[in-house]
């Protein structure tokens, strides 16, 4: 059908895996008439597991995206992966969507998945739903699990539609507040909604309390009910049975008359020149899209898929990549419905399409159509920081640059994994949000681009830093015989607070060093922040100010300068307490309660500090602790060996904090005659 912004809704599914996604991406596509039936994942038929390697696993590697045409609208929907070690995709999908449905196996409850996706939704400001699934498995614990919502979310989440039938139907409570429900009668849980929704608005809630609900037309209620979604004073929740089809039709239903349009969802935050700039859903202004999404397919090609949020992109229109002087031509665009490309004539504000070919395309590239857009950007991502690390090389000489042209396809797709190349141990290092997400990175590496590879673990990613200000000072002379060299410099450095990195402060006077040799001692500096000062890691969370030197008029150049920074700040570094500092991680582990104590007799042994325990579902405890990611280089073999195969855990970046001192000796000392020999 042919439709407008206001005619758009974008949804995300994500949560936790195993809450039925795929099953429930499915069934709103068959509902609303997009595929003739339901695909299986048994089967491997479902349209957005259609990777061979999805297929093989049963679950979701990576963001699946259809659409379905319903009652006048039109829904795009993306399907997101469960695992934590694929959040990358998952995230990147939040910056297309005004809404986040977070699908809860009601079997499960609320999960660690759960809590992560709701928070991560909050913090970027989008809509945001609960889907109970699988209401008919057990229809008596739902109303307690009502309530573990309610208290893991807040008293903002409430039902819009109720189980009935003991979970064989559902009944609306929103619309027809009338009728009985598994959890009670419809007109309590309505007048819930009702009480919750006019809180938002004051003018609202006067017509409420002056006339009742009477009072209120559709149109004011479905209003105020947008607006607590954008600012979360609602969150509804929604029980469906997605293999069943119980609740799906009444689930398209509320995203076509109650979730916000593209007019009216939150944008993300866009700048512009460094200056905020909010991009309008006019179809008639500048093109302004951002791309979330790429595939490099072996048979299409890169696949760049981007949402538009100003303006109209048409087939055979020209396009701008950031700030690229030269345009591309749309020769052909794209709607997705998982694997298959549906040609398209044009995509409006809020719609989701994709163009093929155009190498120059980035993630989160900007498109464009004027140049008055070169300087948009969407505000950059925040991603969880890849842990997770393997030094790679190919296995066969004369490989290495197909390995090299993989990585970076696989790194294009996918903002969780980082590839960096350590030019001083000449060492490739991949970096991922986890084991399997770097097991399924070196399947890829082997099944699409035919390259045997071989593993070992990287070195820690430690970080330098000084504890104490300091001064230093260098003079740098020589003679050649024609023209010689010259250049003092002095500097003071201080600790600036951990993660601030570095300030270089110009605070020269009377021109005692010429300002053109001023980036020179800044160039010096730089390259030991690269090297290090005493164990060879990047130098961080420092200040370093030149505040004096001299020159001479004939003799003074740039490689002077440089010399002259690089040894005044190697000086003052070495009085300055320095430090090595490693990374902190924050660990996550679930296990059977019975391994509780040798889970944490390991963790003690591994410097580790516990934060404390929860108690999960099924007996599990979830322990949580803060441990050096030195120690946790066999863990998962650990973990697997203690409890039988049936703990997990997860990581994330927390900060870095100073080595013990014998740590730090050794580090030193295995330093020290590569330094020498500098």
């Amino acid at each position: 059908m042919s439709y407008s912004t206001n005619q758009i809704r974008n949804v995300a599914l994500a949560g936790h895996a195993g809450a039925g996604k795929t099953t429930l991406f499915e069934a709103l596509l068959h509902a609303g008439g997009a595929i003739p039936a339901a695909g299986s994942l048994e089967r491997g038929t479902t349209v957005s597991d259609f990777d061979p390697m999805e297929k093989a696993r049963g679950h979701s590697l990576n963001t699946a995206i259809a659409s379905t045409d319903h009652a006048g609208v039109h829904i795009n929907l993306i399907d997101t992966p469960g695992y934590n070690d694929f959040r990358g995709p998952t995230l990147s999908a939040f910056s297309a969507v005004e809404t986040v449905a977070v699908v809860v196996n009601a079997a499960n409850g609320v999960e660690y998945g759960t809590r992560r996706i709701m928070d991560y939704a909050k913090s970027r400001n989008l809509c945001r739903m609960l889907v109970v699934n699988r209401m008919d498995i057990d229809p008596g614990r739902l109303p307690e699990l009502l309530e573990e919502l309610r208290e893991a979310f807040g008293p903002e989440c409430l039902p819009v539609n109720l189980p009935a039938g003991k979970g064989m139907r559902v009944v609306d409570c929103f619309f027809n507040p009338s009728g009985d429900s598994d959890l009670g009668p419809v007109a309590d849980a309505h007048q819930r909604i009702v009480d919750q929704v006019v809180e938002i608005n004051e003018q609202v809630m006067e017509r409420y309390l002056e006339d009742g609900e009477e009072g209120l037309s559709g149109q004011a209620l479905h209003d105020a009910f947008e607006q607590c979604l954008r600012e979360g004073h609602l969150v509804p929740v929604c029980f469906v049975s997605a293999r069943n089809g119980v609740g799906v039709k009444e689930l398209l239903e509320l995203a076509e008359r109650l979730l916000p349009s593209p007019l009216e969802g939150n944008l993300p935050p866009f700048e512009k020149n460094g200056q905020p700039f909010a991009a309008t859903p006019d179809p008639d202004a500048h093109v302004v899209a951002d791309v979330f999404k790429i595939v490099n397919d072996p048979f299409v090609g890169k696949l760049s898929v981007f949402r538009v949020f100003q303006g109209t992109v048409r087939r055979d229109s020209q396009l701008f990549v950031d700030d690229g002087r030269k345009p591309f031509k749309v020769g052909h665009l794209f709607r997705l419905r998982g694997k298959e490309h549906i040609e398209a004539e044009q995509a409006v504000p809020g719609d989701i399409a994709a163009v093929a070919k155009v190498d120059e395309i980035h993630f989160d590239a900007v498109l464009h159509d004027s140049h008055d857009e070169d300087d948009i950007r969407l505000k950059p991502l925040e991603f969880p920081k890849p842990m997770f690390g393997l030094a790679i090389e190919a296995a066969t000489r004369g490989q290495e640059q197909k390995l090299a042209t993989a990585l970076h396809k696989l790194a294009e797709e996918d903002p969780g994994f980082h590839v960096e190349h350590n030019h001083e141990l000449n060492e490739t290092v991949i970096r991922g949000l986890g084991e399997l997400h770097l097991r399924v990175m070196l399947e890829r590496i082997r099944e699409r681009y035919g390259v045997d590879v071989v593993t070992r673990p990287p070195r820690i990613a430690y970080r330098e830093t000084i504890g104490a200000p300091a001064e230093g000072h260098h003079r740098h002379k020589k003679q050649t015989g024609g023209a010689g060299q010259f250049g003092e410099v002095f500097l003071r450095i201080e600790p600036l607070e951990r993660g601030k990195g570095f300030e270089f402060v110009d605070a020269i006077k009377g021109g005692t060093i010429p300002g053109q040799f001023i980036p020179a001692v800044e160039k010096g500096v730089r390259q030991v922040l690269d090297g290090g000062a005493i164990a060879g890691y990047q130098l961080q969370d420092v200040r370093v100010t030149v505040y004096d030197g001299k020159y001479h008029s004939v003799d003074s150049k740039e490689v002077a300068f440089v010399a002259a920074g690089k040894k005044a700040f190697l000086d003052a570094v070495l009085k300055a307490r320095p430090q090595v500092l490693e990374p902190i991680v924050d660990l996550t582990v679930a296990v059977p309660e019975q391994h509780m104590g040798d889970i944490t007799g390991q963790l003690a042994g591994k410097r580790a500090r516990i934060h404390g325990t929860d108690a999960g579902r099924g007996g599990e405890i979830v322990v949580k602790a803060q441990v050096p990611l030195s120690e946790l280089g066999d863990y998962a073999a650990e973990l697997k060996g203690a409890t039988a195969g049936r703990g997990r855990y997860e990581l994330e970046f927390s900060h870095y904090e100073p080595v013990p001192p014998q740590v730090q000796k050794q580090l030193v000392e295995s330093f020290r005659p590569r330094h020498d020999d500098d």
